[in-house]
């Protein structure tokens, strides 16, 4: 009795998880609509922190997930889809917040951002391994403070170095546990569709 091995599946290059799904104006639709609800979804999840402005959440990582699994464009409509929405008034940014006049909206803007750059980097490759899944994970963090600390500066009108303190000091153990995380996940996502990095 012959047992062959199972085919292994031929990706082109420049593939992302989401392009496994086949092909379609619906799929896309069907992506970027999931990939924002799963950010509200995951920003449910929130812990405050105490003397900051700015909670623990999980919406930073299901920005990076959804940017990295569905590509640079459909991670930025996914993203612009979860902040015109929340800004509108759907109570799904952290806290089951809403509008655009918070501290923390700046964070949200670099969400956007970030799942953009992830999103481009998965293209190349960046979700395959380990080490470049954390390599894309701790980029697009420091994407995200980069705008958010920033905007939560001007819009409390405290010094950038309270800031940093308030809005990023207390998350770098949450973010490196967060894309200890991804790198488990998305490599191992690419081993099971049988494409190694």
């Amino acid at each position: 009795m012959s047992t062959a091995a199972a085919p292994v599946r031929t990706l082109r290059a420049g593939t992302v998880l989401a392009d496994l799904v086949p092909a379609s104006r619906a799929r896309d639709i069907a992506l970027v609509v999931g990939g924002a609800a799963l950010t509200g979804l995951a920003a449910q999840i929130s812990v405050p922190v105490p003397g900051s402005p700015v909670p623990v959440s999980g919406q930073t990582f299901a920005a990076l997930l959804v940017g990295t699994a569905l590509g640079a464009r459909r991670g930025f409509l996914a993203l612009a889809l979860y902040a015109v929405a929340g800004m509108a008034g759907v109570p799904w940014f952290a806290e089951a917040s809403s509008g655009y006049a918070m501290p923390t909206f700046g964070y949200i803007l670099g969400m956007l951002l970030a799942s953009t750059v992830v999103g481009a980097l998965a293209r190349r490759g960046a979700d395959r391994s380990v080490l470049r899944t954390a390599g894309a994970m701790v980029l697009g963090s420091a994407i995200i403070y980069a705008v958010g600390v920033p905007y939560l500066a001007l819009a409390t009108g405290m010094t950038l170095g309270k800031a940093v303190a308030l809005g990023l000091t207390p998350f770098l153990v949450g973010d490196a546990l967060k894309a200890a995380l991804a790198m488990g996940v998305l490599p191992a996502a690419w081993k099971l569709v049988g494409r190694k990095g």
